[in-house]
């Protein structure tokens, strides 16, 4: 992938998008290509076939994804399995017809049997059973993988897929109704701190384990994939470290300088005890994070809300 090769970034308004874009501007790519869903829906084959025959990319990062929280992934079940499958679907096999020199894919690491062993290793894909709250999703990304690599095997494609963990950064969501842990924790705290409110409550024990990624270093970890691998096997993408839900809130209590309690709310579930990626494959390639957590934490704090 050269300067000048034309790159096209499905989804690149989105949180992983617009950090690939970043990651490809500082690096000195020119050759951008971008579409909003206004402009190209990606759910409608017709049009992402115009567009791949009158555009032509070269490489192409498949970042766009209908996406939530666990309260939009069990509400809307047939619109995340539908949208993923057909806008996957459409882009991966225009890649192959139009002749696409490179495509990555990204997935999500709820793609993980809800029991596997942690932590959780590329092999453990489809050997037992899915998180129920997130199968239409989980099966939808599973989908884009094989088809990555069918189309590898049947056609010689060069389409490879990365598997991100829990990511946080610019553009993230701050929806205390469907954002996830991390920024809704901030944005909690962060009220908590303007309207002097005495505690901040926080759902479960706060003993289950969750691992965390800066969405710049994922974008970084993608350009590194699509320069130097050309595997047919998916890649987990992450820290290869967890912290505690409690831990997390009180680094975020600490950034924020929020004076007053966190309470544990027992009766509120704890949801999966641990989901940590195993990151071997991706360090023994030659990659590893940059970004701690609380750097990060601190760096998005500033950027969301203006404050530190």
């Amino acid at each position: 992938m050269n300067k000048n090769s034309k790159i096209f970034i499905a989804g690149h308004r989105g949180m992983v998008g617009s950090a690939i874009v970043r990651k490809l501007q500082i690096g000195g790519y020119t050759n951008l290509i971008f579409r909003t869903s206004k402009e190209l829906d990606l759910r409608q084959q017709i049009a992402v076939n115009d567009f791949f025959s009158e555009e032509k990319p070269e490489y192409v990062f498949l970042a766009a994804a209908k996406v939530g929280g666990i309260q939009a992934n069990n509400s809307y079940r047939a619109e995340f399995l539908y949208d993923n499958l057909i806008l996957q679907t459409n882009v991966i096999h225009a890649a192959y017809k139009y002749g696409v020199k490179k495509l990555l894919f990204l997935g999500s690491s709820c793609i993980y049997p809800k029991l596997a062993p942690q932590p959780l290793t590329e092999d453990s894909l489809l050997t037992g059973l899915l998180e129920p709250t997130n199968e239409p999703y989980a099966i939808a990304k599973i989908a884009g993988i094989k088809m990555c690599e069918s189309y590898r095997d049947q056609y010689g494609a060069n389409f490879i897929s990365a598997m991100p963990t829990n990511l946080y950064g610019p553009n993230d969501n701050y929806d205390l109704d469907n954002s996830h842990v991390l920024p809704a924790l901030l944005r909690k705290v962060h009220e908590a701190k303007l309207n002097q409110a005495p505690e901040v409550v926080v759902w479960g024990t706060g003993s289950p384990l969750r691992e965390f990624l800066h969405v710049d270093d994922l974008a970084e970890a993608c350009l590194f994939l699509m320069q130097s691998y050309n595997e047919k096997g998916f890649v987990n993408v992450g820290s290869g470290i967890d912290v505690s839900i409690k831990e997390l809130a009180l680094l975020i209590k600490k950034i924020v300088g929020y004076n007053g309690e966190l309470t544990f709310d027992t009766s509120k579930p704890d949801g999966t005890p641990r989901k940590l990626m195993d990151v071997t494959k991706l360090k023994n390639l030659g990659w590893t994070y940059k970004i701690s957590l609380e750097e990060g934490i601190r760096s998005v704090y500033q950027s969301a809300f203006g404050l530190l």
